[in-house]
């Protein structure tokens, strides 16, 4: 009997997805996935059929599909990506970011891979595209001025041309060839209005489809994809901005830091998707209160981040407690398996934001007081005012 009738039903399974994967990889990189000979005078050693190249490409997606399969994860461009980066050492970044989860973990998800590559650099998305992009608008805009004024050129030469013609109309002798030349600058003129009127429908279409590609480049740049709250970076534009207009109005301005408690627990107990619908719970349960003067955030991991402005220290601490007293009531069931959650709570540092030197300042002991938030019993709001 052949080894492979003594496969579990899993690792059949497991093999076919790499077979699957490498032929589908295969095609994808144009080459075939059929023995490449080699000529004689290059066969080390005689005989060999495989080339080296094809053998350790064959390897990388077979590990690719393993990785895949063991972490269950869904045969999507992003997974092979991410998957790949890891396990050939592409993007270093990526590389230590699996192992930490793992080494914490042991196992990644789709959402956590979702959240890591929206909150690592987007490669789409890099500060060079969008100066591109802005200058491509810029092109444009200069583009159409150029074809604007252009135009009134041309309107207003026709019109001179015009009135100087006009003036031999009364003289019958040379009144046939004016009208020929007046039928001639006429002609000229509709055509030099037809190619302008074009050039501008172009370059109005091309101003459009930049402007379409800003406002998704921005959108990529600044949310987090798990949630949909805006990420770290949105949130500290936010926070310079917010601060400055709090200085100017003389409205006061505090910042909350929320930590999920045992987030990792949920994890290990109930599975990372279950985990990333607790995350994406909090979040909308945090987003409730955000309007146009309080704004939510995701910061990373089970952190969030929270802006008040209006509110002082106190009023906002009030705020986020109410927000945690509501998740605290709330029973959470495990969709997976029905089971029920143990409780979800979190803890929250709050800080008056016009009480130090600088934004960050104030977000770095908003962190501290929640960190004694967590040391002394969690499920707890501290205020920074208090502990500092």
């Amino acid at each position: 009997m052949s080894n492979a009738a003594h496969q579990s039903p899993a690792v059949a399974a497991q093999t076919g997805l790499t077979d699957k994967i490498a032929r589908w990889a295969s095609r994808l990189g144009g080459k075939s996935e059929e023995p490449v000979e080699e000529p004689a005078s290059a066969r080390t050693p005689p005989g060999r059929v495989f080339s080296r190249e094809v053998d350790r490409r064959r390897q990388l997606y077979q590990d690719i599909g393993s990785f895949l399969f063991a972490h269950d994860l869904d045969l999507t461009p992003l997974n092979f990506g991410v998957a790949h980066d890891y396990l050939t050492g592409n993007d270093h970044g990526i590389e230590k970011a699996v192992a930490a989860v793992l080494a914490e973990r042991g196992k990644i998800t789709n959402g956590w891979v979702e959240s890591i590559v929206a909150d690592g650099p987007n490669k789409d998305v890099t500060p060079d595209a969008l100066h591109d992009m802005l200058e491509k608008v810029e092109e444009n805009l200069v583009q159409f001025t150029g074809l604007v004024d252009e135009s009134r050129a041309s309107a207003k030469d026709y019109g001179n041309a015009l009135q100087e013609q006009v003036k031999d109309l009364s003289d019958e002798a040379k009144a046939e060839p004016v009208l020929a030349r007046l039928i001639g600058l006429t002609r000229t003129m509709v055509e030099k209005t037809r190619e302008v009127e074009s050039q501008m429908r172009e370059s109005a279409k091309q101003t459009r489809l930049l402007q379409n590609s800003l406002e998704t480049a921005r959108r990529a740049a600044e949310q987090d994809h798990l949630t949909g709250l805006p990420n770290r970076r949105a949130f500290e534009a936010t926070l310079t901005a917010e601060t400055l207009t709090a200085q100017k109005d003389n409205e006061p301005l505090s910042v909350a830091f929320c930590d999920i408690d045992h987030f990792k627990v949920v994890n290990d107990t109930h599975g990372h998707e279950t985990g990333d619908r607790v995350l994406k719970f909090v979040s909308s349960l945090l987003a409730k209160v955000s309007n146009d003067k309080c704004h939510v955030a995701r910061h990373g991991g089970e952190e969030f981040v929270m802006l008040f402005r209006g509110k002082t220290a106190g009023e906002a601490c009030e705020a986020v407690d109410a927000a945690r007293a509501d998740l605290a009531t709330r029973n959470l069931v495990n969709r997976a398996t029905g089971e029920r959650m143990d409780r979800v709570t979190f803890s929250a540092g709050v800080a008056n934001v016009l009480a130090y030197e600088n934004p960050r300042d104030a977000l770095k002991a908003a962190d501290r007081a929640l960190y004694l938030a967590k040391e002394h019993g969690r499920n707890r709001v501290y205020l920074a005012a208090e502990v500092e």
